[in-house]
């Protein structure tokens, strides 16, 4: 797959997220990326909430996570630093944990984002905004 003309990408989770689920993002930071997202979503209608919205910013060199509730944004927590680089590829998980979701990024776990919406409520995992999307897997 070649380009960005693959996001957004969105991959259906009809069973939900259970605690030991991973979901694993590849791909590319193009040069000139600004940001991309990450989105957990209970449902795919057009402002659905997001148990997780996952939003690295290159033009701010900042990892930003965030819920949305009832059409509005919950209180953003930051990562520690930005572990995605320009022009570089990428391996992120999200893990379903016992306490909120994981994020991983190559080998190093890089945020906890405690859960503000149950997980089992996650019906939609969708990817957009700058990147080259290599894969998207569930298991």
């Amino acid at each position: 797959m070649a380009g960005s003309s693959n996001v957004p990408h969105k991959t259906s989770l009809p069973e939900g997220v259970r605690v030991g689920t991973v979901m694993r993002i590849r791909g590319v930071v193009p040069d000139k990326a600004g940001r991309f997202h990450v989105n957990l979503l209970c449902s795919d209608q057009e402002g659905a909430e997001a148990a997780l919205h996952f939003n690295p910013r290159m033009d701010q060199s900042v990892v930003v996570f965030n819920t949305k509730e009832g059409g509005t944004w919950g209180k953003e927590e930051r990562g520690r630093g930005l572990p995605f680089q320009r022009g570089q590829p990428f391996d992120l998980f999200l893990i379903a944990a016992p306490e909120g979701f994981k994020a991983v990024v190559g080998d190093s776990e890089f945020h906890l984002f405690r859960y503000r919406i149950p997980a089992e409520r996650v019906r939609l995992l969708e990817v957009g905004g700058d990147l080259q999307l290599e894969s998207v897997k569930v298991f």
